[in-house]
């Protein structure tokens, strides 16, 4: 009688996407018994990030060095470190630390993509981190007027509505331990972040897309909580959805993770003046599309609206536990 292979203790998840609500979400998941792997954008031409990416001809690492600081497992001084910003100096003033010291460890090593791998070594960092793609992409997106617009950080100031978004060059190749990763994983998460210009891009990607539809894998949806002003304006969770399936040809996700809880008016009414509302929960387009929703209060308020990174992190923790029973 043959026997039965080791039984897997830490069930595999991959977490795709990139700025802030990523890096809040993954503080939350490092404390669950799981094995993380964090595939990252590699869009990014703005502030520090993008000088970065003109001066030197390497990724930008600002959405990278987020994931790091969120993942690593050292004294908060040393996090504190890593996203410290300069705000003097000329040519320093901007600049992030823990971009610095990306830029230096890819000149030292001569590949982003190693410089990466020690810096996780070096901060301790609970999973594993991967760009997207060993090397800087550029986002376009056409507008509905008919325009396109280069640049992502340039997009959400552009004014109109979006209608889709593309990458160059347009058959960029994924790095192969991302798409193992996904080939591997129990649990797909995608989001929270910028529609448009976080998300998509992973996706855009032709091998990770197909990776994501063809794993055998629970696939969740995390969706922000406000509407981002230049890229999803008056969008409801499924109008979201929607446009991910638009992109990619396929309904990815078997879940989708939402905050139901009440935003104090006060706090509404300072993303207001910003352009920013509510995502409005639509249930019943939801359902009625095949989704199963989970709801809560999923939404904390400090300086800015963040997800509740403990709450958030159990809720997808319950659904891998009952997904992983399910496969036994």
């Amino acid at each position: 009688m043959k026997e039965a292979g080791p039984r897997r203790e830490r069930p595999r998840i991959v977490v795709m996407g990139g700025g802030t609500g990523l890096s809040v979400m993954l503080r939350g998941l490092k404390e669950k018994p799981l094995d993380i792997t964090a595939i990252v954008t590699v869009a990014d031409d703005g502030g520090s990030s993008g000088i970065l990416r003109s001066e030197l001809h390497m990724p930008p690492p600002g959405d990278i060095r987020n994931v790091l600081t969120a993942l690593a497992d050292v004294e908060p001084l040393l996090s504190d470190m890593l996203s410290y910003r300069f705000n003097t100096g000329a040519g320093l003033a901007g600049h992030s630390l823990g971009n610095l010291i990306l830029a230096a460890m890819t000149d030292i090593s001569g590949d982003f993509v190693t410089a990466v791998r020690e810096l996780s070594r070096v901060f301790a960092v609970r999973g594993e981190v991967l760009p997207a793609a060993g090397q800087a992409v550029v986002l376009h997106a056409e507008m509905e007027d008919g325009s396109i617009v280069t640049g992502e950080s340039k997009i959400p100031e552009a004014g109109g509505r979006i209608k889709r978004v593309f990458l160059e060059p347009d058959h960029v190749e994924p790095l192969p331990e991302a798409v193992e990763a996904i080939r591997q994983a129990d649990a797909i998460l995608i989001g929270p972040g910028s529609l448009y210009t976080s998300i998509l891009p992973n996706l855009l990607v032709p091998k990770l897309a197909e990776a994501v539809v063809e794993a055998d894998a629970v696939k969740m949806f995390i969706c922000n909580v406000m509407t981002q002003p230049g890229e999803t304006d008056d969008y409801t969770v499924s109008d979201h959805l929607k446009a991910i399936h638009e992109h990619i040809g396929h309904q990815l996700f078997d879940y989708v993770i939402v905050n139901n809880g009440e935003i104090p008016l006060q706090v509404q009414n300072r993303y207001a003046e910003k352009g920013a509302k509510p995502v409005v929960l639509d249930m019943n387009v939801l359902k009625s599309s095949g989704y199963q929703v989970v709801a809560d209060t999923l939404v904390l308020f400090r300086t800015y609206l963040r997800h509740d990174a403990d709450k958030l992190s159990h809720h997808i923790y319950q659904l891998v536990q009952n997904w992983m029973l399910r496969k036994r």
